[in-house]
């Protein structure tokens, strides 16, 4: 993708793909602007804000059902866990048009809304979370906060989250990346140029009559570079968390 960024269509057929050709970076990069209209740099930041925003409440959604799930005895518990497996098995293209039907009737299409609150919903994240409880936070700690007068908000934000954070950053890994990579929902739920993400932004390059590979793919690679930066930032967590997974 690095390669084939800085270079025109006729050298994308003429030139081996792993070969540089002549460089094209900064008029891809015009090429870009102009064809967004100066608004690509806006759908990257408006798939930051979708997926960070997403991915932080659909975390702390997760756990704490997760947590729930796994600690108390809630009533119909089992039909609970039984119906979050069964939306593993669900596809999330399946559910974009009744989630669009549902959106409608709310009037929350083309706003940020129709696009954040499904993400944040996440049946594995909850799946993950109830195991890591299960594994990480023994019953005698919960029980010796609520003997301290802890209440079970407070033993839950102060304790069990601590205790959960290499799951967290797992979870919110998996959002973060199934909310940017999303495009069906954001393509049927968002008609206003300025709340695209980039993904579907650059699907609108691609369907042009006659469209800029190289500057397609220098789109691509820019709209990456804040995927990377995550993984990179958080890998130290993530290596923690599979390590203390090892150990127990």
């Amino acid at each position: 993708m690095i390669i084939s960024a800085t270079k025109s269509n006729p050298d994308l057929v003429t030139t081996p793909g792993l070969l540089p050709a002549g460089n094209n970076i900064v008029a891809n990069y015009t090429t870009v602007m102009e064809w967004t209209q100066f608004q690509f740099w806006r759908w990257v930041a408006n798939s930051v804000g979708y997926s960070l925003v997403a991915g932080l409440v659909g975390t702390l959604l997760s756990v704490a059902a997760g947590y729930g799930l796994a600690k108390f005895a809630v009533p119909g518990g089992r039909i609970v866990q039984g119906a979050v497996l069964a939306g593993l098995l669900f596809p999330i293209a399946l559910l974009t048009v009744p989630l669009y039907l549902m959106f409608h009737g709310l009037g929350l299409v083309n706003t940020v809304w129709a696009v954040i609150i499904p993400s944040c919903v996440s049946p594995f994240g909850v799946f993950l979370g109830r195991i890591y409880v299960e594994a990480s936070v023994p019953d005698e700690l919960l029980e010796a906060a609520r003997l301290d007068g802890a209440s079970e908000l407070r033993t839950f934000f102060s304790v069990v989250l601590r205790l959960l954070a290499p799951a967290m950053v797992t979870i919110f890994l998996f959002i973060f990346v199934a909310t940017w990579n999303n495009f069906l929902l954001p393509l049927m739920m968002l008609n206003s140029t300025e709340l695209k993400p980039v993904t579907v932004g650059l699907y609108g390059m691609m369907s042009y009559f006659n469209p800029q590979y190289g500057a397609v793919l220098q789109g691509a690679l820019l709209g990456v570079l804040p995927l990377v930066a995550l993984f990179l930032g958080l890998q130290r967590y993530w290596q923690a968390g599979l390590a203390s997974g090892a150990v127990k």
